[in-house]
């Protein structure tokens, strides 16, 4: 079983009470606004990986004043983490998350959002613009911005809708939202039908150094569609949604692409045709990425027949053959990017039906111990590539620096425990919603949680002990595939 984020046992520490904060599912974490000052803190004896610097070594690290530094000059007053047979590595940043706020809060909210994403890993999101109302305008980024700021827990990028009111109509002012501090474009949850206006924005896009960032539908194909179009839905007599509605944009976008020479990212791929006509596109160096999502690798169409509307989601999942060329676009490095797709819903809006129900489901608590487990312990990828899906990938579309792990830069850390063996058990999420099919699924290496803004989120806490004992031994190294992992109880 995976318990929630346990709120016995920690330090007792006289500053950490006036912090702590029991979430409704029964987890804890910190609220920095409580916070006086920064702490120091000691990482001892982890495996520290950084795919954009080739580290992948055993080091201690010290954290003081929100930046990393040589364990030596930490004082000894500073929190210890023990870490053996743990990974430290950049903070992963999910490009591709749902906040639902403003307007939504009931499906999920800032708060409860950055503590579901803070407590799986994550130090950073791109939150999506389907807001209501739309995140169209610079003072609705400049509100949720500041708001995220005063939060404290992590990063939030904002993008931006690319027309107005996300209605496929006409462009949003791409300056103005730059300088609000937007940093990509996207009508995410659909995509302007009309071939000239993409035209148009991508030429805009191009002048302004800002991504297009795409949810690949022609609506034309997939309307009316609650699944994948295939077998299955034959057999449950609902509509479907052909691989041609993904694959019609995806081509239309490497077209535009080639013709402006806008920066283009394809999200949530789901089709072999899809990963064929990228991959083609990156061959003749054209600059388009794309991403795919936890459950697209994880399910088929088949998981409809058990799940129903907690495996309906936009793009469908697909068919085995599908699902085998996605995992093949992430081995040959087609695909450089790993995003959840966050997308919560209410029980009452889930139990509606296949048919009625809305799309997606949620992934930031899913998705670092399903990636582990599909990708790194099947062998797939090493876990130096299964990090770059979270650090590097998503750092390039967005035009960020690549993460460093240098004396000097932000401690902005993912850490890691690659080898225990659980099951996820949805209600010790801390995200608002529920909605997914990933209860009792066995996964094999989670997060622990994150360091980010001077402070530990989820169950990073567990390896505090007093004292500097523990440091790293020459030759340990962390569990790799195939290798016995601990087991979590």
């Amino acid at each position: 079983m995976w318990p929630p984020v346990p709120s016995v046992g920690r330090p007792s520490l006289p500053q950490l009470a006036a912090e702590l904060m029991v979430t409704a599912s029964g987890g804890v974490f910190f609220i920095p606004e409580m916070r006086s000052t920064m702490r120091e803190y000691l990482l001892l004896g982890a495996r520290v990986i950084n795919p954009a610097e080739g580290l992948s070594e055993l080091r201690d690290l010290g954290v003081r004043d929100g930046l990393l530094c040589p364990a030596e000059e930490i004082s000894p007053d500073a929190v210890c983490l023990h870490l053996r047979g743990k990974v430290v590595a950049p903070g992963f940043l999910d490009l591709h998350v749902h906040l639902r706020d403003p307007g939504q809060t009931y499906k999920e909210d800032l708060q409860t959002a950055a503590a579901a994403a803070a407590c799986a890993g994550f130090t950073a999101v791109l939150a999506m613009p389907n807001t209501s109302p739309a995140m169209d305008c610079p003072a609705a980024i400049r509100a949720i911005t500041a708001r995220a700021e005063q939060l404290g827990v992590m990063a939030v990028y904002q993008s931006a809708a690319l027309t107005v009111g996300r209605k496929g109509e006409q462009l949003t002012d791409f300056a103005a939202l730059k300088a609000a501090g937007v940093r990509a474009l996207t009508d995410d949850g659909s995509t302007p039908q009309d071939e000239a206006l993409m035209r148009a924005a991508m030429l805009a896009a191009r002048e302004l150094s800002l991504p297009v960032i795409d949810h690949c539908e022609d609506a034309s194909l997939s309307r009316g569609g609650v699944m994948h179009a295939g077998a299955v839905s034959a057999e449950l007599a609902v509509p479907g949604q052909p691989r041609a509605a993904e694959e019609r944009i995806v081509e239309r976008d490497i077209r535009l692409a080639r013709e402006t020479g806008c920066r283009v990212h394809l999200q949530h791929l789901s089709s072999a045709g899809s990963v064929d006509r990228l991959r083609q596109a990156q061959r003749e160096g054209l600059p388009v990425t794309g991403e795919v999502t936890p459950h697209h690798l994880c399910f088929t169409d088949a998981a409809v027949r058990q799940y129903g509307s907690q495996a309906k989601m936009a793009p469908p999942l697909r068919e085995e053959s599908d699902r085998k060329a996605l995992l093949q676009g992430l081995a040959d490095g087609t695909l450089s990017v790993l995003a959840t797709d966050h997308a919560p819903h209410s029980a009452e809006e889930k139990a509606r039906g296949l048919l009625t129900a809305p799309f997606g489901i949620i992934g930031l608590e899913a998705a670092v111990p399903v990636g582990l487990t599909l990708l790194y312990h099947s062998g797939l990828l090493s876990l130096e590539q299964f990090i770059a899906l979270f650090t590097v990938g998503p750092r390039q579309v967005l035009g960020l620096p690549p993460p460093s792990l240098a004396h000097g830069a932000p401690a902005e850390l993912t850490i890691l425990d690659p080898g225990v063996e659980h099951t996820l058990e949805v209600a010790s999420f801390h995200s608002k919603s529920r909605n997914c099919p990933w209860q009792g699924v066995s996964c094999r290496g989670r997060a622990l949680g994150s360091l980010s803004h001077s402070q530990l989120w989820g169950e990073v806490w567990d390896c505090h002990l007093p004292g500097r004992h523990g440091k790293i031994d020459a030759g340990q190294a962390c569990g790799g595939p195939g290798q016995t992992g601990k087991k979590h109880t």
